[in-house]
């Protein structure tokens, strides 16, 4: 349970801060549709996480994908020639966490009697 409840921490975080990024000004930045898609996954993974933190593993399953999504809208921030080096260290520690929440939400056990 403690490894289900700590991925969801890190995915809500994840999710707020998804959300929090359609207020970070700057002249440079991701397209438009990229951020409007982070904010819509980013609100898919706060209600998400609250549903799975209540025991429904497909909730669980809905955060898993979303962070997902959007982690692999945060790649091409490497592979853009203008993209500043301080941008790309804060996307690698996104992915990085990432990657530990969706890691800790698969390999967290099913507890006998959860709802679905």
């Amino acid at each position: 349970m403690r490894m289900l409840r700590t991925g969801l921490v890190i995915a809500a975080l994840l999710g707020l801060a998804d959300i929090g990024s359609a207020f970070a000004g700057g002249e440079q930045g991701p397209p438009t549709a990229v951020v409007v898609a982070d904010v819509i996954l980013g609100l898919v993974t706060v209600v998400a996480v609250g549903l799975g933190w209540r025991g429904r593993r497909v909730a669980v399953g809905t955060v898993v994908g979303a962070r997902v999504l959007s982690a692999l809208s945060a790649v091409p921030a490497f592979f853009v020639a203008d993209v500043p080096t301080e941008l790309r260290v804060v996307v690698a520690v996104i992915l990085a966490l990432t990657v530990a929440a969706v890691g800790l939400l698969l390999a967290a056990p099913r507890v006998a009697g959860e709802r679905r």
